[in-house]
Order: C-alpha cells, then structure tokens, then sequence
C-alpha cells in the first residue's frame, strides 16, 4: 500500500511538472547539482582562454617591425637566476630559412608553436616544391592554436605569438596570433606586459623610411624603455632579422651591431631620465 501511493506521488509530481505546475523541489536541488557538476563547457573554454592570455600579458615583451625591405624580432628575455648560461633558452626560432618566430607567455608552449610551424613550414614545402608563405604558414598556426580552444582533453595555448619574415612576392610581413587562434597582419606589433607602451614607440617610428639597421636600433630602444627594472629582472636582449642585410634569411642580429643597438638604447634611455 505504501509503494502505490509513493508511485502515486512521484506519477503526480511527473504530472505537475509536464502541466507546468511549480517543479517539485527535489528536481530544482537536482537540477542545480546537475548543473554545478556539468558547468557549461562554453563558459569553461572561454575562462581558460582568459587564463592563457594572462599568462601572455604578464611575460617578457616582444616586438617586431617591417620595414620597406625586412623584419626585425626583438624580445626582452627575463633572466630567471644569475647562474644561468648567457644566451640560453632563446625565445626567438627559426620555422624556415625566410621565416621567424616569438612568442611571450609560457616558454614550454611557445617551444611547441615553433615545432608545430617548423612542421607545417616542411609539409607545405614538401607539397608543393615552393617555401611556406608567411601568410599560410600563420593561418595554418592559427587554426592548430585555436583547436585547443574547443575540446575539454586539452587547453588553450599560454602564448600570444608572433610570425615575420619575407616573401618573394609579397616582400616583408609580420602575424600575431592570439591564444583564442585569432591572427591579424601588422605593421608592427607588441606582446607581453609592456605591448601597450611599446606600440605607443611603434606608432611613432617613420616605418616607410626606416631602414633595417635603424629598426634594430628603434628596436632596441623600445625593449629597454619598456622594461621596468623596479619590478621586473634582469633581461637580455635577442634580436633577429630577415631581409637583404640577411641575403633573405631569418637569422640572428650580427653581435656587433647588438651591442651598438644596447648601447645606443642605454644612451637614450638616460637622457631620457636626466631631461
């Protein structure tokens, strides 16, 4: 007798519920728990990929800037402990002989994207007897880092990233890809903590008739004006480029024109203080 009328409840209670009668309470606490443990996978990929962009914005800054001729990739690589080898743990790749990489955020992960691009840069050469445009060599980046966006298995990408180097037809260009997989051409560009005041120095460069030695120096001079040496640690300073000083080639900046560059930008940056 007391199962027929439990059935006689719940058969009710199904009943209010499809007549749209107030829902018992017992099936609104489920309901809550249900949604508290199942939370909306939307909301959780839009979180984590707020999460990667904090882990970009709060790493070393890294510029680059096209000019008529080339690129030029500069990166302020913080010094985590004085023992370290100078030189050491480099944050700027080649993907191929035309084409550079950088990237500001977790250093383990800006290592995979320049894999990833190393990979798709060999596959389209392979496919079609021609060298990756940078253009295609970005986008194809671009879809790999956003695909890490959508699926619960894996996560976003710490890195904002950025690809320069020269094409044949297309002459200099330079792609900054977001951690959400979104990627925009520049002109020039800046990540990490000090983008904002380092793309307030770009803006104000004369890019048409900078030549690529003169970006080196301007290059130089945003990084160490951007570094803030109250806060942050000691730094050094990588630098690349990829034009016809670089017979085309994406490649390290020559050391004695880097040391001139460092030494111009500690010049600048203390008449900048005195005045």
């Amino acid at each position: 007798m007391q199962e027929a009328r439990a059935c006689c409840v719940q058969v009710r209670s199904y009943r209010c519920c499809r007549l749209g009668s107030p829902a018992p309470l017992m099936f609104v606490v489920m309901r809550k728990l249900t949604s508290q443990s199942h939370p909306d996978p939307l909301s959780v990929s839009l979180q984590q990929i707020e999460y990667a962009a904090k882990a970009a914005e709060n790493a070393g800054t890294a510029i680059a800037i096209k000019t008529k001729t080339g690129v030029v990739i500069a990166v302020e690589k913080l010094v985590q402990s004085k023992l370290l080898v100078p030189g050491s743990n480099r944050r700027i790749f080649n993907v191929a002989p035309h084409i550079g990489i950088v990237s500001a955020g977790l250093i383990a992960d800006g290592k995979h994207l320049a894999t990833r691009a190393r990979s798709e840069a060999v596959s389209y050469l392979d496919n079609y007897r021609f060298p990756a445009p940078v253009k295609t060599l970005a986008d194809r980046v671009a879809y790999y880092v956003q695909a890490y966006t959508l699926y619960s298995s894996v996560r976003p990408f710490g890195v904002s990233a950025i690809i320069a180097g020269l094409d044949d037809n297309k002459g200099p260009q330079i792609y900054m890809i977001e951690p959400s997989g979104v990627f925009w051409g520049y002109n020039g560009c800046a990540v990490g903590k000090g983008r904002q005041l380092a793309k307030t120095e770009i803006e104000k460069l004369d890019l048409d008739n900078l030549t690529q030695k003169e970006a080196v120096e301007e290059a130089a001079k945003i990084i160490f004006k951007v570094h803030d040496d109250a806060k942050d640690k000691d730094f050094e300073l990588e630098l690349s480029w990829c034009g016809p000083e670089s017979n085309g080639v994406h490649t390290s900046v020559p050391e004695d024109l880097r040391n001139e560059a460092i030494s111009k930008a500690k010049e600048a940056l203390d008449d900048e203080m005195e005045d």
